[in-house]
């Protein structure tokens, strides 16, 4: 399997941190943000990986991590050339992914306990579809909600009222290339992006969209509260 890094998008609840630096270069604890997902994929072992990012800050991204050496892994980078959504982010890996290839995505922002290795090995074997990871979280209407039947999705509710469960989806996905066919068919939202969750909720129209849960813990470290958090979970100063 490939990885994918999706590690663009303008930081805006992260303001003024991000006025002059993209989120991800920003330290949570001794490292880079973005450190951390590759350090997952590496852990995990994988060892092709595309980050995606905006064109004004690429040049830092590959001062920092350069050929990917550092991780014993290989690095490409790909420029999204103005915020249009994760969906539209992660269309830029067609072409490094091949037709009969599966692979996983991490939002770089997603900072999390769990090794992935398992999950990557069962997901390589399973039949074609897609795959994401859940987290129990005290206030799911923040996030993107599962309506879950079995061992499948039905659907997701983006930010409902009244959640239909008390999980949410990270921003962890493992898909098979004919998710690029899924992302041309997508339209944007009401707010000019194309959405992760009409892509993982075409997969589950289909009954092709499964899920794993996270045991350990896991932050979307977007925000000041949660990227101080995160810098805490790093340091061992907050146990689960």
């Amino acid at each position: 399997m490939k990885g994918v890094i999706l590690a663009g998008g303008s930081g805006t609840r992260l303001k003024p941190m991000t006025r002059f630096l993209n989120k991800h270069l920003l330290p949570v604890g001794p490292y880079p943000m973005i450190h951390y997902a590759i350090s997952k994929l590496a852990e995990a072992g994988i060892t092709d990986i595309l980050l995606v990012t905006g064109k004004h800050f690429g040049g830092l991204f590959m001062d920092y991590i350069g050929s990917g050496r550092e991780w014993n892994v290989r690095i490409s980078f790909k420029v999204q050339e103005e915020p249009g959504g994760i969906a539209q982010a992660l269309a830029l890996a067609e072409g490094f992914v091949n037709p009969c290839e599966k692979f996983v995505v991490l939002l770089g922002d997603n900072l999390f306990e769990d090794s992935l290795m398992e999950e990557f090995a069962r997901f390589r074997e399973q039949p074609e579809q897609a795959r994401v990871f859940l987290k129990e979280v005290e206030d799911p209407r923040r996030y993107g909600v599962p309506v879950m039947n079995g061992s499948r999705i039905v659907r997701i509710q983006e930010k409902p009222e009244f959640p239909k469960s008390s999980y949410c989806v990270t921003g962890i996905y493992m898909y098979d290339a004919g998710v690029f066919d899924i992302i041309r068919t997508v339209q944007p939202s009401a707010r000019g992006e194309m959405e992760i969750t009409d892509v993982n909720n075409m997969y589950a129209a289909r009954d092709m969209l499964s899920y794993s849960i996270l045991s350990g813990w896991w932050i979307d470290a977007g925000t000041h509260l949660s990227f101080r958090e995160a810098a805490q979970r790093i340091a061992g100063e907050v146990t689960p």
